[in-house]
């Protein structure tokens, strides 16, 4: 009975592993890219395709920590100098491109009938770019380290620092909001976050490298990659205690090991399983998106694609160019991060559960963000094959 109950557990691991191992090599064989190949898996072996998985959210929310790991990496090579040097495109040029895509997004869903309140958070959930899908893309360009690159690891920073204050507009515009919860129950949130970023630097500041001095003497590899773990983990758990994003938190965990001399050793470590968990991520959207929803609104659901990505990159092209970029490095970015994200998902969940959106709002831009990130690697080889 237990080997029998084993084998069931092995039997969805399998065909997750079995699936994206015929799809993305496939997928870049014919020069779509391995995101498409992930994408397109999910697909074919989700509920609305062969129906091997029912729920593709517990995937999804599992493989989250793909996004935090590659924020942890990211965040390894970022000293603070480095970051402080960023201020700028993370605050000006995130906020601007923000403001701008925000307010523009929100009128093209009034413009399809929608009210200001659902036009709002609908634009706001297809502001915030996949971060996850932004950087696999750049990693495997090179970009990342370009200047290019780095206003585009910028503006996903202020963008992934954005999602708590969205998360209490929705809260503020919920018809279930109680009045009193405006008062000491806010300021306890606000308080309760910013002792959770003190507390995360404090540590990163003062135990985690005598910690890692520590193991390195003891001379065991599987030690440190545990403790590896341990920090990405720990710190992506505090955060989402305080009610921040869980990216973030790892991210700031990777800034404050950034002067360590145990840095190469850390991202050495956490490689494999960022990669992993990050296919799982998109194998797991893929399987997300709902095509009984789409056969329903197809028409709808077709114009809301088209219309929010080519503003959104209007938009981003718009506001690149007055920023000073060069005409490529502006078409790129605007390419690049023309599709909404993983965050919105956990936005329109927040909305449908305040009531602030209904079920069919919610299941429509659900598959319209997918459909935009599953658009994106096609519209990235199609600008690379066709852009002088």
């Amino acid at each position: 009975m237990a080997a029998d109950a084993a084998s069931s557990q092995l039997v969805p691991v399998v065909m997750l592993l079995g699936a994206a191992v015929v799809a993305v090599p496939l997928f870049k064989r014919i020069g779509l890219g391995s995101v498409l190949g992930y994408l397109a898996a999910g697909l074919a072996i989700g509920p609305f395709g062969l129906g091997w998985f029912s729920d593709p959210q517990t995937i999804i929310h599992t493989a989250e920590l793909g996004v935090v790991m590659f924020l942890f990496v990211i965040g390894l090579e970022m000293r603070p100098s480095h970051l402080w040097a960023l201020r700028r495109a993370i605050f000006g040029l995130g906020s601007l491109q923000v403001l701008v895509c925000g307010a523009m997004l929100t009128l093209v869903g009034v413009a399809f009938g929608f009210s200001w309140t659902v036009s709002f958070i609908s634009a706001m959930g297809f502001v915030l770019t996949s971060t996850a899908i932004v950087m696999q893309l750049l990693g495997e360009r090179g970009d990342i380290a370009t200047p290019r690159g780095q206003r585009i690891v910028s503006i996903l920073l202020f963008e992934d620092l954005l999602i708590v204050p969205l998360l209490a507009v929705v809260a503020f515009l919920s018809p279930d909001a109680v009045a009193e919860a405006s008062g000491a129950s806010r300021w306890l949130s606000v308080g309760i976050a910013a002792g959770s970023v003190a507390l995360l630097v404090a540590v990163g500041l003062w135990l985690l490298n005598p910690l890692f001095q520590v193991l390195a003497n003891a001379h065991a590899r599987e030690v440190m990659t545990a403790a590896a773990l341990l920090v990405v983990l720990g710190a992506a758990l505090l955060m989402q205690l305080g009610g921040l994003s869980m990216a973030m938190g790892a991210f700031l965990a990777g800034v404050l090991l950034s002067e360590s001399t145990f840095r190469h050793q850390l991202e050495a470590d956490i490689e494999p399983f960022r990669g992993l968990l990050l296919g799982l991520f998109f194998l797991g959207v893929g399987m997300s998106l709902d095509l009984s929803a789409v056969a329903r609104h197809w028409a709808l659901i077709l114009a809301g694609v088209l219309s929010l990505m080519v503003v959104k990159a209007l938009c981003i092209y718009v506001v690149a160019r007055l920023t000073h970029s060069p005409h490529a490095d502006a078409l790129d970015r605007a390419v690049l991060m023309a599709q909404g994200g993983e965050f919105a998902f956990v936005l329109f969940a927040a909305a449908l559960a305040g009531r602030v959106i209904d079920p069919v709002v919610n299941a429509n831009m659900t598959a319209i963000v997918v459909l935009s990130m599953a658009l994106t690697p096609l519209a990235v080889l199609a600008l690379q094959r066709w852009a002088p």
